[in-house]
């Protein structure tokens, strides 16, 4: 990543690519929130980024204003980005996420049957005997990466089970995935070289499941209808993409920030460890307190919020972290409280495009959880100074270096 100037002023410069801000960008989420609740930056191609839960309220109201096409916070101009034959060839979208109506809610309708509650239980088995094999091959050393070893398997073999493509490929999936969400995220020719292979990858899935269909959700999304017509390949190859990415990078790290956490608050883990019945609550508390996702919109018409100004071609960010831990909507909402009563977390966005997916994240992290706390209730961090994070779009932990005992 481009080495870039410090920040004097948060409020005017921010950069959400700041080592130390990745690390614990709080208390400067903190800072604005009294005396900045907008803040500006020219950095990234320049963007906004309110951070109170009442604007998140109002941003995603802000319908057609604000367009979902380009959700990256990196504000790439269209005539910057190097679109390649395969990315011009099969799109560049990732319906319904990118989507603004008319387009949303059809397209949001094929994906949203495959999410209910009812709908992803059928994957738990695979996915609480996938957490048993993971910690079988390391529970003997006694030690592990907790985010190598465990957290990032998770999702990654789970979504690929339910999409229907190969589970032996998850580690290539994975380091597309990064090559995307994290290098690619400031380097645009590492975000379109991994765009264009996920997008290749899934354009060839397609024309096999069209040709011998197969019990998964890509042979399913192609008996699928839009607005009375069939639905198109650029769509179903779009929708894999996402589900992918998507998949992979918020829930791992969702799964690797709760054991983070479980591993530095000695009274926490054992409390969860010796109630079990805390788990949804718990569950719930990790997501608003180490909420992973940011998402962005382009302005399109001239409009307001908060006594600003926000011009076509703009980025506006969507700081859904921030958000949740504004102390005007949760009490104490600086401290993990894990039988919090009254949660009205944002961590899977808000509005018409809620995450899609958010009954199976919960699904994982639950399994992910609850096996791991079976199996090794105590465990912590061995070396503080290894621990790596990730940020920007995704912020999550990446290694995780934990000991317990034998």
């Amino acid at each position: 990543m481009t080495e870039t100037p410090p920040v004097d002023d948060w409020a005017t410069d921010y950069d959400l690519f700041d080592a130390d801000y990745i690390k614990d960008p709080v208390p400067v989420w903190d800072d604005l929130r009294e005396r900045c609740p907008v803040a500006h930056t020219e950095r990234w191609g320049g963007s906004w980024m309110p951070i109170r839960y009442e604007d998140m309220q109002a941003l995603v109201r802000m319908v057609p204003q604000l367009s979902s096409r380009d959700p990256l916070v990196v504000n790439t101009p269209r005539e910057e980005q190097d679109f390649d034959p395969v990315i011009s060839e099969y799109g560049n979208s990732a319906p319904p996420i990118s989507s603004d109506p008319p387009n949303h809610i059809p397209e949001r309708r094929v994906i949203l049957p495959m999410f209910t509650p009812k709908a992803v239980e059928q994957y738990r088995p695979y996915t609480e005997q996938l957490c048993h094999d993971l910690i079988d091959g390391f529970i003997a050393k006694g030690s592990c990466d907790a985010a190598l070893d465990y957290a990032v398997h998770i999702p990654a073999k789970t979504i690929a089970h339910v999409i229907g493509v190969d589970l032996n490929r998850t580690d290539e999936f994975v380091g597309w995935v990064r090559g995307l969400l994290e290098e690619g995220t400031t380097d645009a020719a590492k975000r379109n070289k991994y765009r264009s292979i996920i997008r290749k990858f899934f354009a060839e899935l397609v024309v096999a499941r069209k040709a011998e269909p197969k019990d998964d959700l890509i042979s399913h999304m192609l008996t699928q209808e839009i607005n009375g017509q069939p639905i198109a390949r650029n769509t179903v190859i779009g929708m894999c993409n996402l589900l992918l990415v998507a998949g992979i990078d918020t829930t791992w790290s969702s799964i690797g920030s709760a054991l983070w956490h479980f591993s530095t608050h000695t009274d926490d883990r054992r409390r969860l460890a010796s109630e079990p019945e805390l788990f949804p609550s718990a569950i719930e508390e990790m997501l608003r307190f180490y909420s992973p996702v940011m998402m962005a919109r382009r302005v399109t018409e001239e409009t307001q919020l908060g006594g600003v100004t926000f011009m076509p071609g703009e980025k506006v960010l969507l700081n859904f972290p921030a958000a949740n831990r504004d102390p005007e909507i949760f009490e104490d909402a600086d401290k993990v409280v894990l039988d919090r009563a009254k949660n009205r977390h944002i961590a899977f966005g808000i509005g018409s495009h809620r995450c899609a997916g958010s009954n199976l994240a919960r699904m994982e992290m639950d399994a992910a959880l609850r096996i791991w706390f079976e199996r090794i209730p105590e465990f912590e961090l061995s070396d503080p100074e290894a621990v790596t994070w990730a940020g920007g779009q995704v912020r999550g932990p990446r290694h995780l270096p934990f000991t317990f005992p034998v």
